[in-house]
């Protein structure tokens, strides 16, 4: 299963990255949780000092962009 967590306070690009990233899974019908981390000195525990991001697997894969799903279906596949 994969674990997909989005980075963010919260904010409008936040919510959108997360709804790319359920849209990539759904499309791909993998198992995969997603989980919002939102308090920042959890965030700051991944080195990101922008956001949203997208971790996959416990890997930073984007920072500061909303990715569409297409994209993040690379990342997934």
């Amino acid at each position: 299963m994969k674990k997909i967590q989005i980075l963010g306070t919260g904010c409008p690009k936040c919510k959108a990255l997360t709804a790319s990233a359920e849209a990539a899974v759904k499309a791909l019908g993998l198992d995969a949780t997603i989980e919002k981390v939102e308090k920042i000195t959890d965030i700051m525990k991944f080195g990101v000092m922008g956001t949203p991001a997208l971790v996959v697997d416990g890997q930073v894969k984007s920072v500061g962009k909303v990715l569409n799903p297409e994209d993040i279906k690379k990342f997934l596949a």
